[in-house]
């Protein structure tokens, strides 16, 4: 119970990773404020499964794609708990496409729900743990897509890098608070929208494709942020952590496969 007496902020949180981390963060001993989009069905359960953990768990859905819902957000939250000790940054857009017939749209759409948000909410919390003076933990919800040139996901990869740069960024300036701030990077996670793309069949054939030998879980990610949320992280910040189960290294793990065999 690591966690015991502090309050999280999580976003995106009824379904997926954004879940996973707010039943981990709970499981840790936060009381949680739970945000996902004004017209998600899941976020009523979500809150069950947190108070059936013996955790206080308050329910504002807002829209954080823009200025005005992030600040909804915040100000409601103040309203219902005296402090903000953790943020989850949890805000995504994610479409598919090629290059050269991406909608300049879609692209905008990306950019918005995936690195203007981050700024927007991680800006308001931060000037609520810094006019408080107790410190506080940031965490955003990158992706190895950051890292990773994937065909299709120009748009995505290109936010997620510009939210880890903006992530250390933001570290630097909050250091003198002892405010931490890092990035957790999901590597392929097993959730409900991976299910909308791809068939079960597809899902279960590509997983043993990876070097784990399976997809990550909601949980893996919600394990990492509940650490870097944790006293254990007070000397970890301006930190990309990536939770991928070695997906980034997948091509390094295949070509070691003859090479092991021949080595045995």
């Amino acid at each position: 119970m690591k966690l015991s007496g502090k309050t999280a902020l999580v976003t995106g949180a009824g379904r997926g990773i954004g879940k996973g981390c707010a039943v981990e963060l709970a499981r840790a001993g936060a009381d949680i404020v739970l945000n996902d989009r004004p017209e998600s069905p899941d976020v009523k359960s979500a809150a069950e499964e947190i108070r059936a953990l013996g955790r206080k768990c308050h329910v504002i859905t807002a829209d954080v794609f823009s200025r005005p819902g992030c600040e909804q957000l915040v100000g409601a939250a103040l309203q219902a708990v005296p402090k903000i000790d953790i943020l989850i940054s949890n805000p995504a857009f994610s479409r598919r496409g090629a290059f050269l017939d991406y909608p300049p749209e879609l692209f905008e759409d990306t950019i918005r729900g995936t690195l203007t948000s981050g700024y927007h909410l991680s800006q308001l919390v931060a000037r609520h743990m810094v006019e408080r003076a107790g410190g506080g933990k940031i965490v955003f919800i990158s992706s190895v897509q950051a890292q990773i040139p994937s065909a299709l996901c120009f748009a995505y990869g290109a936010a997620k890098a510009g939210l880890n740069h903006m992530m250390r960024s933001i570290a630097v300036e909050l250091c003198d608070y002892r405010i931490n701030v890092n990035a957790i990077e999901p590597g392929w996670i097993d959730t409900p929208g991976e299910h909308v793309t791809f068939s079960e069949e597809t899902m279960a054939e590509e997983s043993q494709k990876l070097p784990w030998k399976r997809m990550g879980q909601p949980d893996d990610i919600g394990k990492a942020a509940a650490f870097l949320a944790s006293s254990d992280a007070d000397y970890i910040t301006g930190v990309v952590l990536p939770v991928d189960g070695l997906y980034r290294f997948g091509h390094c793990v295949a070509a070691m496969g003859p090479q092991l065999k021949d080595a045995n």
